[in-house]
């Protein structure tokens, strides 16, 4: 049976499905099942509401509608700009072979450079100051002749730190021939995010963070871009993404980030609220918190991360006690085949070990209300002196 939690503040790692989509995506799931491809009249259909929702997805970015490509997810996404570009700027430039990512980067855009090695690419990873973020002092080495692409997180998916200083690294990138990929997953739908007024050249993204299905996401190419693509197969997205589209998805994502955008700017001053309101209660009642991500000179982090050092105690014995008051949160450690281990982006960061694993994720979403504030509040400041005192 699916357990609820009472309070959930886990929307970092998914939000819940919106209604706006759920509405959207019915009708594909109960009786219209026709493939896009075919050129009967379902097929047709099919097809009309996959470019509807490309459409949409593409205003909502103030891109064009033939720059966005439908995939499988952030993942996906993220390997799809980042092995897709750097396989076809080398076969067009074949002394480019480098690529770069920073320390601040996601599994799935880390794992994407570093897998480049098997197909002869030098994969360099980019040291991050405290917020995790490249200085242009850190980025410039790597941008030369020999690189083709330098991927750099929009925001950060543990610490919500957005990236300020990524229209100047793409200028400097673009100065020495690179290209420039980031990863917006945590960013689309909740912030303002328009790719050319970033100065990208690839933009990733996913339903399942702005209250979209999971299994749906999309890369945004500017025009002009080569890939090389991952899965061949029928031709489909342009010959850059091989397989059926997933039609209940596609619409489910557009719907979702339609939804999202109409009510971003209220939605960003609720949620900042909220979590301000969260962060200065932890503060004045719990001793020992620091809130991770706020460093002068680094810009603005998103309405809805609160990465929380609770110093002296242990994340994983919190996150546990918190789960069975019926709080889902997460922790700052990745688990890597079932065994937690230090987050690797807060230890880019500069974080020493014990303070990585003292560290919680709160994560605010659409569906988040006052009242989870209040019970996070009650419940910490006495759960937090029994991690410490454990």
């Amino acid at each position: 049976m699916p357990v609820r939690p009472s309070v959930y503040v886990d929307h970092h790692a998914t939000t819940p499905l919106r209604p706006e989509a759920l509405e959207a995506m019915l009708p594909w799931l109960a009786s219209l099942a026709a493939n896009p491809s075919s050129i009967h009249g379902p097929g047709r259909a099919a097809r009309e509401a996959v470019e509807v929702a490309r459409e949409a997805v593409a205003a909502a970015l103030g891109a064009l509608p033939d720059e966005i490509v439908f995939t499988s997810g952030g993942t996906e996404s993220n390997a799809l700009a980042v092995r897709g570009a750097a396989l076809a700027c080398r076969e067009k430039v074949p002394g480019r072979g480098l690529v770069a990512f920073s320390g601040a980067e996601h599994a799935a855009v880390r794992e994407a450079g570093l897998s480049l090695a098997a197909d002869g690419f030098d994969p360099v990873e980019l040291p991050v100051d405290g917020a995790g973020l490249p200085d242009e002092a850190r980025l410039a080495p790597a941008l030369d002749a020999r690189t083709a692409l330098v991927s750099l997180i929009l925001a950060s998916n543990e610490t919500g730190v957005v990236n300020g200083r990524l229209p100047d690294a793409a200028r400097a990138a673009h100065e020495a021939g690179v290209l420039v990929h980031t990863d917006a997953v945590q960013a689309v739908g909740k912030i303002p995010v328009v790719p050319g007024a970033l100065g990208v050249d690839l933009l990733s993204f996913t339903a399942h963070k702005f209250g979209g299905p999971k299994g749906a996401g999309a890369l945004w190419v500017r025009k002009g871009v080569r890939l090389r693509p991952l899965m061949r197969g029928g031709g489909q997205e342009r010959g850059r993404r091989g397989g059926t589209e997933n039609v209940p998805a596609i619409v489910g994502l557009a719907a979702a980030l339609k939804a999202a955008v109409a009510g971003m700017e209220a939605e960003a001053r609720r949620l900042g609220a909220l979590r301000d309101a969260f962060e200065e209660g932890l503060l004045s009642h719990v001793p020992g918190v620091r809130i991770n991500g706020i460093v002068a000179g680094t810009g603005s982090r998103l309405p809805t991360a609160s990465s929380v050092t609770f110093h002296g105690a242990d994340g994983e014995t919190l996150l546990a006690a918190l789960d069975l008051e019926g709080v889902a949160a997460s922790s700052g450690s990745a688990c890597a085949s079932g065994t937690p281990s230090p987050s690797r982006v807060l230890l880019a960061c500069g974080m020493p070990v014990a303070e990585v694993r003292a560290t919680l994720r709160f994560s605010l979403g659409w569906t988040s209300v006052e009242r989870d504030v209040a019970v996070l509040l009650e419940l910490l400041p006495g759960l937090v002196a029994r991690a410490r005192s454990a």
